[in-house]
């Protein structure tokens, strides 16, 4: 075991027995604790798996700069199955159409209601860990990227379905009244975000060369322009509308603390990165792009906060900084002990 698989399995443990004791002390924080840094979490993989197959459609040195750091990412999947648990039995907590009173109210009841949630919770299980297990399984085979090429339109596909409707069902549904055509949208584009800056960050500080690095830079500014440009959109149209259904949504995520947050948030999911990577000079630089990837990290785990707690609702507590310590930690161990060490090979390929 590596100092740092052990440091991360470290930093897990404590965040896990924060997260117990938080569990005895105030279970009522609990689910949406756990939910947000789920949220966050999950991000990691999927994206990490979107990033493998669009660059087996495109090409370019990017990819196999960070292919090591993707796979790692796909590699700490299998802490989903784990993490569930608590999720599900607190899912009475977190979800008013789960109760009989609320739910035989709502217009959107043929949707959210559990056999059908659970029922397409085991469709995304199945399409997730299927196609890591085949992504995985062409990154060991000597024919790794006409393999990946073959597969990526139909994995690509399945991702953005499952990951959109995923996002709809875990955290857009905490208000079962709310709806926006975007919400899946953003989702996808923040797990990409979210999986290109950890990626980033593990390969800038593998000194890769100032060409990839740049590469690497033009990539996060399209992806921080496209998660910014959907996120404006659905402020836009909500505020436009006023609708009675979806204002509110809004409303309880303006209340001063969390409007400081979401100040944060687009401070650092857009107009710093933005600012920064806009100069050729600092995409190529490794501290900027160490800056950049761990402000976006930062703020896709403030964004999380942002969109779960004021559900509860409630501000942030110190169970929610030890939930993220839990899946950061165990996620990055998890990735450390999975991830086939020869593909690190392949960071100089091209």
């Amino acid at each position: 075991m590596s100092r740092a698989e052990r440091d991360a399995w470290i930093a897990g443990i404590i965040g896990l027995a924060g997260a117990l004791i938080g569990w005895v002390v105030a279970p009522s924080q609990v689910p949406h604790a756990w939910l947000a840094a789920l949220t966050a979490w999950i991000g990691w993989p999927l994206g990490s798996m979107a990033l493998l197959l669009t660059h087996a459609l495109t090409g370019g040195r990017w990819g196999y700069a960070v292919r090591p750091a993707l796979v790692g990412g796909v590699c700490s999947l299998p802490l989903l199955i784990p993490a569930l648990i608590p999720f599900l039995l607190t899912m009475p907590a977190l979800y008013p159409w789960t109760h009989a009173d609320t739910a035989s109210h709502l217009a959107n009841h043929f949707y959210l209601n559990v056999p059908f949630f659970a029922g397409r919770g085991i469709v995304y299980l199945l399409v997730w860990f299927g196609l890591a297990g085949l992504i995985l399984r062409a990154l060991r085979s000597a024919e790794a990227d006409p393999m990946l090429e073959r597969l990526a339109p139909a994995g690509l596909i399945l991702l953005a379905l499952t990951v959109t409707f995923a996002a709809i069902d875990t955290t857009m549904s905490l208000d079962p009244d709310f709806s926006s055509s975007a919400y899946g949208m953003i989702a996808a584009a923040g797990a990409g975000l979210f999986a290109l800056a950890v990626a980033v960050l593990l390969t800038a500080a593998a000194l890769p060369p100032a060409e990839i690095r740049a590469d690497l830079g033009k990539l996060l500014l399209g992806l921080v322009v496209l998660w910014a440009y959907l996120d404006f959109m659905q402020v836009l149209i909500v505020w436009q509308s006023d609708l009675a259904s979806e204002a509110p949504w809004y409303s309880v995520r303006s209340t001063p603390f969390w409007a400081v947050i979401a100040a944060l948030v687009a401070a650092a999911h857009f107009a710093l990165p933005f600012a920064m990577l806009l100069s050729p000079a600092l995409q190529r630089s490794r501290r900027c792009m160490l800056c950049v990837a761990g402000l976006l990290i930062v703020a896709e785990i403030l964004y999380s906060w942002w969109l779960v707690l004021p559900a509860a609702p409630r501000g942030l507590r110190l169970i929610d900084p030890a939930a993220m310590l839990a899946f950061g930690g165990c996620g990055v161990g998890l990735a450390l002990r999975l991830r086939p060490r020869p593909l690190a090979a392949v960071a100089h390929h091209g």
